[in-house]
């Protein structure tokens, strides 16, 4: 093969070349010789000399490709109706491959003639040129599918496509169809354009796609009436996702892509939209009942429809709410902070898992979720009085921090207290839960009453997650004080030392605590003079704390300390917890058997009002006896005749609950 140009015949060699382009667009057999000297003749009419004949080889071929899709159009017209669509898809599917192979045949005159008068990406987009241009030329195998629509495609379209959609229809009332055939015509609308840069599918969706959506929209209103007239809803439902499936996978078999999901939403407006108020009807009794099956798949209907999940969420969120305040109103019995609690997390628990499985963790049904705990939660049984929950929650936290919280492991109590979180988030007076929470926990940390300070940080540290260092920067401050009087109590200790004094006389020891960070009001602080048992141990720590820390000042709060006295006067010694007021009457005792109120008020310092309270707990227990009706002339006696079973317990202070032992403040 030479590539030197040179004078070339036209009407012999296109006589040549016609006849294996025939073949070729027939896909016959062309051996490999003859298709080389083929595809050198196009080489050489397109460098001829003098002058190329590019431009009457496109005209010759493009007359031959019209005068071919002719007659086999005329081959499809003669088969009758009856035959449109397998003949059109025999002659499709040559045709078709056929053009692939003559555009690689004309790949010469593609690249050299055609190519270089194409227009580029810029010129159609700035510079005012019209892909549909008439003098547009267009490659050989683009002209090919080009002469296929508009001498096979445009006039046999609406017959073929009549053919289609009947066909399709049998296939939805279970007939047997040619799918091979159904799906080749149908894409060929694809094919014959899908060689365009704009809009490719223009074709496929004005001849095909258009009616078939019309047709089917039509089908399955008719098929969505039947249904609502002979079914219940639950029935209903079931079998019109049986069709949306059944037609999902209908338009994969026959369809291009591009039209699986505008046929689903046809069939969704058919057969759910047009009847959302049936739907929206029945939506309460499901969820009364909670019938999932039903409810996931009313899930499944409502959820491509716009608007159409609204009805059903509130629907949920009601339910959960009625739930969550069945629950929670009208607590009786022992533990009510328990009972709330638990009652709480059971309902989230449930309806967290429910909205899981059947509503697939949607968000919108968890945002019913927790809008309807919340207004369990904060519900106020009587408008003018605060919401009890956050007092009730801060109560079960205390309950599971104390050291009377017994048989549970650490994993457990780790998970009793996430699932306190769990109820605290959807508080609204979360300031409230924290005032009562720093009192509970300062009673515990002072009393060593928790069960575990890992527990104890752990909640802050949740509590922090959930709120921010702000909500807990004084429950940790908390921490760091009774962290810091361990030290200073080993210090003073030390400090003792080095002073000689071999003992006190009492088992002492200290918690300093920073006025602003303890719960702990600082007024009104009830008048008393210590007894004198303690004197020296308040004078030594004072004196110790003043050298080491100078500018600070210690503020005693006496009526928020404890001790322990032994009953040495009984028949068996008792070892007995009480507060310092309590203490400082009984130790008065040490010198008489019975004293006068007046006496006791003299001593004590303490208010009338005070000390009587002080003294009903007392008399209660039966560890002292009061004559007559407690005037300040009236003698108390201690009970020498006591008994108890326990030879070790606590008394418990009639005062307010008091949560400290010390506390400073700098000046």
């Amino acid at each position: 093969m030479s590539l030197k140009p040179r004078k070339v015949d036209f009407d012999t060699t296109w006589c040549v070349l016609l006849e294996t382009v025939k073949s070729v667009i027939t896909c016959a057999k062309v051996n490999r010789t003859t298709w080389n000297d083929r595809f050198s003749d196009v080489y050489a009419l397109c460098v001829a000399c003098p002058e190329p004949l590019s431009d009457r080889l496109y005209v010759e071929t493009k007359q031959f490709l019209e005068n071919h899709v002719q007659e086999l159009y005329q081959n499809v017209i003669q088969h009758g109706d009856e035959s449109y669509l397998s003949q059109y898809h025999k002659y499709w599917e040559e045709y078709s491959r056929g053009s692939s192979f003559l555009n690689l045949l004309y790949g010469y005159l593609n690249t050299t003639f055609i190519k270089k008068q194409k227009y580029s990406e810029a010129d159609l987009s700035y510079g005012g040129f019209s892909v549909e241009s008439a003098d547009q030329k267009l490659e050989i195998g683009e002209l090919a599918l080009d002469t296929w629509k508009r001498f096979m495609v445009e006039p046999l379209k609406d017959p073929i496509v009549k053919l289609l959609l009947a066909d399709i229809k049998n296939d939805r009332m279970s007939s047997t169809v040619h799918q091979t055939v159904l799906h080749g015509v149908i894409n060929s609308f694809v094919n014959v354009e899908e060689y365009k840069k704009k809009h490719p599918l223009q074709l496929y969706e004005e001849v095909f796609e258009a009616p078939f959506k019309l047709e089917t929209g039509d089908f399955y209103r008719v098929e969505a009436a039947k249904l609502k007239d002979e079914c219940n809803c639950s029935e209903f439902m079931e079998k019109v996702i049986i069709k949306l499936d059944n037609e999902d996978f209908r338009s994969r078999k026959f369809l291009h892509p591009s039209s699986y999901s505008k046929v689903t939403h046809e069939c969704q407006q058919r057969m759910v939209a047009d009847h959302l108020q049936f739907l929206h009807g029945e939506c309460r009794e499901m969820v009364r009942v909670e019938k999932r099956k039903d409810l996931s798949n009313m899930y499944q209907l409502l959820k491509p429809i716009h608007g159409g999940l609204g009805v059903l969420i509130q629907e949920i969120e009601t339910h959960i709410k009625n739930t969550g305040l069945e629950a929670v109103k009208n607590l009786k019995g022992d533990n009510i902070p328990g009972q709330f609690v638990e009652s709480i997390l059971e309902v989230h628990g449930k309806y967290t898992e429910l909205i899981k499985v059947v509503f697939h963790a949607d968000q919108q049904f968890v945002g019913a979720l927790d809008k309807a705990c919340a207004a369990a939660i904060n519900y106020k049984q009587n408008p003018r009085h605060g919401c009890k929950s956050p007092e009730l929650l801060s109560r079960y936290c205390d309950n599971l921090l104390k050291k009377s919280s017994k048989g549970i492991s650490e994993n457990e109590l780790d998970d009793k207290l996430a699932n306190c979180i769990t109820v605290f988030k959807y508080l609204d007076d979360k300031d409230v839960f924290q005032r009562f929470y720093s009192k509970m926990l300062a009673k515990r940390l002072i009393y060593t009453q928790s069960a575990s300070m890992d527990a104890e940080e752990a909640m802050i540290n949740k509590l922090k997650q959930a709120c921010g260092y702000e909500f807990t920067n004084k429950l940790h401050r908390m921490f760091t004080d009774m962290n810091i009087s361990t030290g200073l109590n080993n210090d003073f200790s030390d400090f003792l030392k080095k002073q000689n004094v071999s003992e006190l006389g009492v088992n002492f020891s200290i918690s300093v605590l920073q006025a602003g960070a303890w719960p702990i009001g600082q007024s009104n602080l009830p008048t008393f003079a210590i007894p004198q048992e303690l004197e020296k141990s308040v004078r030594m720590f004072e004196t110790f704390y003043s050298g080491k820390f100078s500018g600070r000042k210690l503020t005693w709060l006496h009526s928020f300390c404890n001790g322990e006295l032994k009953f040495n006067h009984l028949k068996r010694p008792y070892f007995v917890s009480m507060g310092t007021f309590h203490m400082a009457i009984l130790l008065l005792f040490n010198s008489s058997d019975s004293l006068k109120l007046s006496d006791i008020m003299e001593h004590t310092k303490l208010s009338e009002a005070e000390l009587k309270k002080q003294l009903q707990t007392l008399t209660e227990t039966k560890i002292v006896v009061l004559e007559d009706d407690a005037s300040l002339d009236s003698a108390l006696t201690l009970n020498l005749n006591y008994n108890n079973k326990r030879t070790k317990f606590k008394i418990t202070s009639a005062s307010t609950e008091r949560n400290t032992t010390g506390n400073r403040t700098d000046t």
